[in-house]
């Protein structure tokens, strides 16, 4: 896929909003036609610029876990050391986004746990033991703000 116009950018922000949007609603929103819309919508799941669709979950009233900001410092940040790490990153499933950054740390990371007791499992068996590791630093969340707007 070429790159993105204003209306196909449009469309992914409406997405983002509420992925359950009806291709009618976001045509409307856009300016375009429903069949015209989907066409655009199908041409970016098929290139890949959308990679699925997913449901957020509030666990604060069910499932009260909790999510953990996670630093992580590497020993070095050779191609060597950043590919076997990020490999290792994606084999548990506890850690649910992880980003290579600019600045202090190597990689940001968010775990989410039951409690934090899970949460020193997770640091003793997963983090500790991820390749290149040289320091971990670790911030519990107290709120998803963000979450609590969309109610």
């Amino acid at each position: 896929m070429s790159a993105l116009d204003p209306v196909d950018r449009e469309i992914l922000r409406l997405l983002r909003l509420d992925a359950r949007m009806s291709t009618a609603k976001i045509a409307e929103e856009v300016g375009l036609s429903p069949s015209s819309c989907l066409r655009r919508i199908k041409l970016m799941e098929h290139s890949g610029v959308i990679r699925g669709y997913t449901a957020i979950v509030d666990h604060s009233a069910r499932d009260p876990g909790m999510a953990v900001i996670v630093n992580i410092t590497l020993e070095r940040q050779t191609e060597d050391y950043l590919t076997r790490f990020e490999t290792a990153v994606r084999r548990h499933p506890e850690i649910r986004e992880c980003y290579l950054m600019t600045g202090g740390s190597d990689y940001l990371l968010r775990v989410e746990v039951e409690n934090a007791g899970e949460f020193e499992r997770v640091h003793t068996e997963i983090l500790s033991t991820l390749p290149g590791v040289l320091r971990i630093h670790s911030s519990f969340s107290i709120r998803n703000v963000m979450a609590a707007k969309r109610r």
